[in-house]
């Protein structure tokens, strides 16, 4: 029988998780299908039971979802765990397992696919909620010289910030404190790009040489990147390359294969860009 996948948020109609996952799926030759399933706002756990009950294999997490999916999992990686949040399910019996591969996708996109190292490198993270939390501890572990969260909410940015002060110090607060600071890489962990919104973030902040970094991604320039465009960051990147690097180590938490993510990105680019 061929075995059930599929990626559950609000809205998710947008996703090239299906693409994704069916590009790896030939390439490893594993016998399975993967859907776009819309999760009622009130109706998220409902819906991952349903999909367990009539097969479901595993499933990916994404907005707004993931720290309802942490909440439900009755096993947790360590990277989740220490994430608060889930992007990547898997079903077996009546266990619901869950991981976070956000924050190797995103570290692998920027290194690898970008050649940006984060070593040394000063990073304002935009956002406090669970895409933010699935990416803190991955950031930190390649050694940046600072990593400030700024949300609208500043006791949700402070919050989180102290639930990683043990790996290393990491400052926070509204988007109006982070003027007069500038940063190498600013990194879009809200939903804002999603609806087409504009973040109030004060002129100043991309440093010379600077990286810009959406995790969300579409066709033509999202909104925060046009701003990232205009107050002169020097390179910007949207996140179609951390979904598909995450989605290539759920692929692997899955079916034990780790897929090549290189030319299916290189075929959703030329996609997007058609």
């Amino acid at each position: 029988m061929t075995d059930r996948y599929c990626v559950l948020g609000n809205p998710v109609a947008h996703s090239r998780s299906p693409a994704i996952h069916a590009q790896f799926a030939a390439q490893c030759r594993q016998d399975l299908v993967y859907e776009a399933l819309l999760a009622p706002l009130d109706g998220f756990a409902e819906t991952v039971r349903g999909f367990i009950a009539a097969g479901g294999k595993g499933a990916n997490v994404t907005v707004p979802f993931k720290e309802e999916a942490f909440r439900l999992s009755t096993r947790l990686s360590a990277r989740a765990e220490r994430a608060g949040a889930v992007n990547t399910l898997a079903f077996a019996g009546r266990e619901i397992y869950g991981d976070n591969t956000d924050g190797a996708g995103l570290v692998r996109d920027i290194e690898a696919n970008l050649a940006f190292p984060l070593a040394g490198k000063r990073i304002l993270l935009l956002g406090a909620g669970g895409a933010a939390r699935g990416v803190i501890a991955p950031l930190l572990a390649d050694a940046p010289a600072s990593l400030f969260v700024a949300n609208r909410t500043a006791d949700k940015a402070a919050a989180l910030a102290r639930q990683f002060s043990d790996i290393a110090a990491v400052d926070a607060g509204n988007f109006a404190e982070i003027a007069g600071n500038c940063f190498d890489i600013v990194i879009n962990a809200t939903s804002a790009s999603l609806s087409g919104a504009a973040l109030p973030l004060p002129a100043g902040i991309f440093a010379p040489g600077s990286l810009a970094y959406d995790m969300m991604y579409g066709k033509g320039e999202t909104p925060f990147l046009a701003l990232a465009r205009e107050q002169g960051a020097a390179r910007r990147a949207d996140g179609l390359g951390m979904l598909v690097e995450q989605a290539a180590e759920a692929f692997l938490v899955w079916r034990g294969v780790r897929p090549d993510s290189a030319p299916v990105l290189a075929a959703l680019r030329a996609q997007l860009a058609a």
